[in-house]
């Protein structure tokens, strides 16, 4: 499955995320925590936990990542149209264009949009060959700021999947419509604000020796605990030989695991 594909998309009209006061999303189990949340969380903090009722693949992992990073740019306001249709507009732009002249500003815009789809499907790309050689315990979406300081976070659990193989496992369609079912009633986005145009930094979590070569590893990398924060929790029901928290317990699972940096930053873009 190719992760960066055309498909139906699950955007929902853009919404602030964040919101300080409850929300439909109780059924989603969605918890925001106050100033003063629980074992010291940072303010803003907020969760949202997705139980899928079997195992998933490892594509189908990768899928979630990459339809959540497209999300997540749209809702903040650094994708104009949501992916599939900003892709699509600007490739049947793209012949048209040629043709004519374009205005200046036109031309900026294009060349805006065109090093930005390059970027994301690179990533895409990369994200996929990463899923294939190791399990991804995290991925990390970075909006603004810098990896150590961004101004906002989107985490995506993955701790709790079970992988198996295609014929044991859900459907991936199946259980990218209830993610984002869930997404939708915990209201992560509501009362949308513009932010202005940002970088955005990926980071993965992978087992040391998984040989990529795209993704820069850093050693040393914390996940930060200030700004805020949305984490999006996986899980599966029943068990998996591949997952390694179920073969040497909870405390050494992920000892071999540490994070990796794509070396690119994309930049989102206003028309």
């Amino acid at each position: 499955m190719a992760p960066a594909g055309s498909g139906p998309s699950h955007d929902a009209p853009r919404r602030r995320p964040f919101k300080s006061g409850p929300g439909a999303g109780s059924a989603a189990a969605a918890a925001f925590h106050g100033p003063q949340g629980p074992a010291g969380r940072a303010p803003g903090c907020r969760s949202v936990s997705v139980a899928f009722p079997g195992p998933v693949t490892q594509q189908g992992c990768c899928h979630f990542a990459c339809e959540l990073l497209k999300h997540v740019l749209y809702q903040r306001h650094q994708l104009p149209l949501p992916y599939e249709q900003l892709a699509y507009f600007y490739r049947r732009a793209l012949p048209h264009a040629i043709k004519k002249k374009p205005h200046s500003q036109d031309l900026g815009s294009s060349r805006k949009c065109q090093q930005l789809l390059m970027e994301l499907e690179g990533v895409f790309r990369h994200l996929e060959a990463m899923f294939n050689l190791t399990l991804v315990p995290r991925v990390l979406i970075l909006l603004g700021g810098n990896a150590m300081s961004p101004k906002e976070l989107y985490e995506i659990n993955l701790e709790g999947i079970s992988v198996s193989n295609a014929e044991e496992s859900l459907q991936t369609p199946s259980c990218v419509r209830k993610l984002f079912h869930s997404l939708f009633l915990a209201d992560v986005f509501s009362e949308l604000q513009a932010v202005p145009v940002m970088g955005t930094i990926v980071m993965v979590q992978g087992h040391r020796d998984c040989g990529i070569d795209w993704f820069r590893p850093k050693l040393n990398y914390k996940v930060p605990t200030r700004g805020r924060k949305l984490t999006v929790n996986l899980s599966c029901g029943g068990n998996s030989s591949t997952n390694p928290s179920t073969q040497q317990g909870v405390t050494s699972a992920w000892d071999n695991y540490i994070w990796f940096q794509a070396p690119v930053t994309v930049k989102g873009f206003h028309e």
